[in-house]
């Protein structure tokens, strides 16, 4: 099916309708995550974040605490 089809079907949906249709998408996005190409300097930089995370060298935050921070900046 072609996106313009795509769009014109979706501009149909009911709101609840789309939103499972967003998360569909992204889960077979997820499900596929192999394919998604990553560059050597991408992959070197996260597997340096997960040793000090798995070294206990990171200083975590709470998702709540970043969210809250986050909304107040850009009050």
């Amino acid at each position: 099916m072609r996106p313009e089809r795509i769009k014109e079907e979706v501009s149909r949906l009911g709101l609840s309708e789309k939103l499972m249709l967003v998360e569909d998408i992204w889960d077979s996005i997820a499900a596929s995550n192999l394919e998604i190409p990553m560059s050597k300097w991408q992959k070197q930089e996260l597997d340096r974040r997960y040793k000090e995370y798995k070294e206990e060298k990171l200083e975590l935050h709470e998702w709540e605490g970043i969210h809250n921070d986050l909304r107040e900046k850009y009050k």
